[in-house]
């Protein structure tokens, strides 16, 4: 990652969130794109080894977007991320959870809202991540399976798609 940009991590468990506030070095637009359109998050939303791979994509307000991160053994899991509102080059919110390959929701494992906010910086783009839980022990369960890492490993790969696109 270019260390002049900037990452920001926390976790407020009394509110159940978790914030992450990212800065990427290229246009709004590019990065509008990059977290819109499926053939671009299947090369950046997971993190290596493993691998993205969208099964359908209809980025619409009721829309959703059914997609498996799959392990170098072939290991594959599944998610489904429905889109509530979307403001065009400045917001989506959705709500993200496990399911299966036909993308029937997974009640035992947590699912969480996304409120993703786009800025155009100077020379560069904040996108702020905001993810909201039914649970503390929800928040908790997604960190304990590595959200943070997995997660900024995957925009650390954003970071190097913009730089070819």
């Amino acid at each position: 990652m270019n260390s002049s940009l900037s990452m920001n991590f926390s976790v407020d468990k009394k509110n159940r969130k978790i914030t992450v506030e990212r800065e990427f070095a290229a246009s709004l637009s590019q990065v509008w794109a990059a977290w819109t359109r499926s053939d671009l998050l299947d090369q950046w939303w997971a993190p290596k080894p493993w691998k993205a791979k969208t099964k359908l994509m209809n980025f619409t307000e009721g829309g959703y977007w059914l997609y498996a991160m799959v392990g170098p053994e072939g290991e594959t899991h599944w998610a489904r991320m429905d889109y509530q509102s979307i403001k065009a080059l400045k917001e989506f919110t959705a709500m993200e959870g496990f399911c299966d390959s036909q993308g029937v929701i997974t009640q035992e494992l947590p699912q969480n809202k996304w409120h993703t906010r786009f800025n155009q910086a100077a020379e560069a783009t904040l996108v702020l991540i905001e993810l909201t839980f039914d649970s503390l022990a929800d928040l908790e369960k997604i960190l304990e399976m590595g959200f943070k890492e997995g997660f900024s490993s995957a925009l650390e790969n954003l970071d190097e798609l913009l730089q070819t696109t």
